[in-house]
């Protein structure tokens, strides 16, 4: 019993895993944050150009 639990504090894969974790969780923060900033301008820049492939899909 001794060894499984000594053997378990010194395994450093957890601790990999977790920071893993956090740097997706920041990075999704980030996105997030980025999106909600640039959203209004992002989503006038999408219809002018949806609009841009319909009218040359039309003519």
């Amino acid at each position: 019993m001794r060894r499984l639990i000594s053997r378990f504090l010194v395994d450093e894969a957890g601790a990999t895993a977790i920071e893993y974790g956090l740097i997706v969780a920041l990075m999704v923060v980030a996105v997030l944050g980025a999106l909600s900033l640039f959203g209004a301008a992002g989503s006038g820049v999408i219809s002018d150009a949806m609009t841009a492939v319909a009218d040359a899909m039309s003519a």
